[in-house]
């Protein structure tokens, strides 16, 4: 009966050893208290308390954590009034003040983060809402992280995850979008059309300019093959007369060249020419010398 008594005894006390000794995982801290009052942090390790004597109060989490809060509403300067959800990122740092800091600590972040965000939004009007959300969440974070540090909380960011204006201001935004859609695309295809009509101008001005260069080089090349022939003509009859001068010719010899030339100059397109006096008995007797022959 002894044996099973001290057995007992034996079970028991190894029952209530192994029941205080408790393993701290890794990004956890337990918060102790002796008596009621606060004793310690236990980190990372293994740890023993006194039976009946120390409880752990709190086991705190220290890794960052994520508060997803529904849309709150809200009014902004405008007196319009939006839907605005909100998450913040937040990490424990100080497990003691996170346990005797704030009662229900969640809770109070959540009032705390939708009443700063009522104040912030409510000095900004529907259009700077919408467009500054950056300087809200750098706003926010900065008060929510004042006023969460006695707590031993510390915010790492806030983002605003959905802004919903009312359903008649939405649609007045769409409609506005539209139409800067549809100024910007006819703004562009005036540019387009503007462009187009420049390059066709431009095509006709350097066409105009070439045929002017062709009709001008044609006319050039024209001319130069008239004076090339009149050159040639000139120079013939200085031949000639050079040839006449050099064998001694008499004068009734140089008149005949002199109506050659005149022949030449003619080119058989002339109606009329006119034959100088000193010339015209030389053509007589050309003339009846010809006759002469066709008798014979």
């Amino acid at each position: 009966m002894e044996f099973i008594l001290i057995g007992a005894i034996v079970v028991i006390l190894f029952i209530i050893i192994i029941s205080n000794i408790a393993v701290v995982q890794q990004s956890y801290a337990y918060v102790i208290e002796r008596l009621g009052a606060f004793h310690g942090v236990w980190s990372v390790g293994i740890h023993f308390k006194l039976p009946f004597v120390d409880r752990i109060a709190r086991k705190v989490s220290l890794k960052e954590q994520v508060l997803d809060y529904p849309p709150q509403p809200v009014i902004t300067k405008d007196n319009v009034t939006m839907q605005i959800d909100t998450v913040v990122y937040f990490q424990i740092t100080d497990p003691k003040l996170y346990a005797y800091g704030v009662e229900q600590p969640m809770a109070a972040m959540e009032t705390l983060t939708a009443t700063t965000l009522r104040n912030i939004i409510g000095d900004l009007e529907l259009d700077q809402t919408l467009t500054s959300r950056d300087v809200v969440n750098t706003k926010m974070r900065a008060i929510l992280d004042e006023a969460t540090d006695p707590w031993g909380i510390k915010v790492n960011r806030v983002e605003l995850k959905n802004i919903l204006p009312p359903a008649d201001i939405q649609n007045s935004m769409e409609k506005q979008m539209k139409a800067e859609r549809d100024r910007r695309q006819a703004i562009l295809q005036a540019e387009g059309q503007k462009k187009s009509a420049i390059l066709i101008a431009e095509g006709e001005k350097e066409s105009a300019i070439l045929r002017a260069d062709a009709e001008k080089q044609a006319a050039i090349l024209k001319a130069e093959g008239e004076a090339q022939a009149i050159l040639a003509v000139q120079k013939a009859l200085a031949d000639s007369l050079q040839l006449l001068n050099e064998k001694a010719p008499n004068e009734q010899v140089i008149k005949l060249k002199s109506i050659e030339a005149m022949q030449k100059i003619a080119d058989g397109k002339a109606t009329k020419i006119i034959i100088p006096s000193e010339m015209q008995g030389l053509v007589g007797l050309a003339n009846g010398l010809v006759e002469g022959i066709k008798e014979k």
